[in-house]
């Protein structure tokens, strides 16, 4: 299997044409998971041996289980999977930005906790095409997000199946894209985006080739001699939508179809062929809108809305590959990495915010938050406490109300009171969330700060005087 660690450690800060540009590394996930529960760790899926780790994962699953009393109990709780990757990120400083979920469908956003306040204008949506549009086996659901300015949309698709849809399959892409609308004047749409990133279970098969000569050019490496056949290679040669998006070599055995367990090709009595279903492929806005040169149906006028600040945006991909040693499914893994290079639209965040004083269980506490750039403060507006390596914008301890609770207002400088029965007893590191109900996303973070546990607490032997002593006691 291909090696990741040079790929990850490619990414670093460079210059373009003079002018100093950031680099940023994404890393992609595309499993059809069969309904299976996860397997004990995903350290490999992940590349979590590499010292370098990305800034970015997005993580698209297809069938994940959805039996009904199965989903509904997933609405209320993070899902087996979800949990699974929230308790490996987590640690390693990742927060879950956002995700969806349409029945087996789900796609997770992480990032690292220095680029939350950066990530603004976050979306979710989804679209049915399963049962004439009525059933959620089949479809796509995406996310879209400002990265330091930059609108990127990732879209994860389950489309259908058997080898004789090839046509289907693109009519059913294609409906996605017309029918996912954005609440946004500049992008309402998925390709009206900076970047695309589609990927998932796509289905498409090698066409005309016989089993025989298939497994014969797998078992002998020489994938090239297959991709001539491929449906999506031969679908991009003649269907427009298709013709934008990028897509690294096939240089990987073919991810569909296996023996549960086992690392063996389809043995049952359909012995179906095995196909590349599970791919990644991305397309990058063209220059051409700031040329006034139509693109995709957009007038003229629209275009003009496009500034010459918001460019340059270079996608490279380092590595595109099938995970081979996860076996739970009858897909492969597949993960692709790449190198997003931009200049930065912004580098402060909208607010900076920050404990006042000593913190602890004993007494009520002061936050102090000031904006550092004008946006839009809405009367839901709310800071979260979270401990240190917390895994998702949800997984706050308490919050207080901005408007609500605000005790003090100088000069642009705000604060607000937490009643102390709201601070854990326990204490601990903690850090303060700004969070944006108009933006629907954190727009501030401050530095971790010390939170006392209780002295009345300690002082009947409820609990050790710190935390550490806490999870000795715990442990023991």
């Amino acid at each position: 299997m291909e090696d990741l660690s040079g790929a990850l450690n490619s990414i670093s800060l460079g210059q373009k044409d003079s002018e100093l540009v950031d680099s940023f590394g994404l890393y992609v996930v595309t499993w059809n998971v069969a309904s299976a529960e996860p397997p004990d760790d995903v350290y490999s899926l992940l590349h979590l041996s590499s010292p370098k780790k990305p800034d970015i994962y997005v993580i698209g699953l297809q069938e994940v289980r959805a039996a009904p009393l199965k989903f509904v109990s997933d609405l209320v709780f993070d899902d087996s999977w979800s949990h699974l990757f929230l308790s490996t990120l987590a640690p390693l400083g990742y927060v879950k930005v956002t995700s969806i979920r349409m029945q087996g469908l789900l796609l997770l956003f992480f990032s690292k906790l220095d680029h939350v306040p950066f990530i603004r204008d976050i979306q979710t949506t989804y679209t049915r095409t399963g049962l004439y549009g009525y059933w959620g086996n089949k479809g796509g659901v995406s996310i879209r997000l400002s990265f330091y300015g930059h609108m990127l949309c990732f879209l994860n698709c389950h489309l259908t199946a058997h080898m004789n849809n090839a046509s289907h399959r693109v009519d059913e892409f294609e409906h996605i894209l017309d029918a996912q609308i954005f609440d946004a004047n500049n992008t309402p749409r998925i390709l009206d985006h900076k970047a695309v990133f589609w990927f998932g279970d796509l289905n498409f098969r090698i066409a005309d080739h016989g089993m025989h000569f298939i497994r014969t050019c797998i078992t002998s490496q020489r994938f090239n001699l297959l991709w001539p056949k491929d449906q999506l290679t031969m679908m991009k040669e003649k269907e427009t939508v298709l013709q934008k998006f990028e897509e690294g070599p096939l240089d990987f055995q073919p991810t569909y179809k296996f023996d549960l367990n086992s690392d063996s090709y389809d043995t049952s009595g359909k012995k179906r062929k095995p196909a590349w279903c599970d791919r990644i492929l991305w397309r990058v806005l063209s220059k051409s809108l700031q040329e006034g040169v139509v693109e995709d149906g957009c007038d003229k006028e629209e275009q003009k809305k496009t500034r010459e600040e918001d460019f340059p945006l270079r996608v490279t991909q380092e590595c595109y590959t099938g995970k081979m040693d996860y076996n739970i499914s009858d897909h492969k893994p597949v993960v692709a990495i790449f190198c997003l290079e931009l200049r930065k639209m912004y580098d402060t965040p909208l607010v900076h915010v920050c404990a006042e004083g000593d913190w602890s269980a004993d007494l009520d506490a002061l936050i102090s938050y000031s904006p550092l750039q004008s946006f839009s403060s809405g009367a839901w507006d709310w800071i979260g406490l979270y401990e240190v390596g917390f895994k998702s914008i949800s997984d706050y301890i308490t919050y207080t109300w901005v408007k609500d609770d605000q005790v003090a207002f100088i000069d642009e400088l705000f604060q607000v009171y937490v009643s102390k029965d709201d601070i854990p007893v326990r204490g601990g590191e903690c850090v303060l969330c700004y969070y944006s109900s108009n933006l629907q996303c954190i727009v501030g973070i401050s530095q971790p700060f010390k939170v006392q546990g209780s002295r009345a607490a300690i002082e009947e032997g409820c609990l050790p005087e710190n935390i550490d002593g806490l999870n000795q006691a715990v442990a023991s």
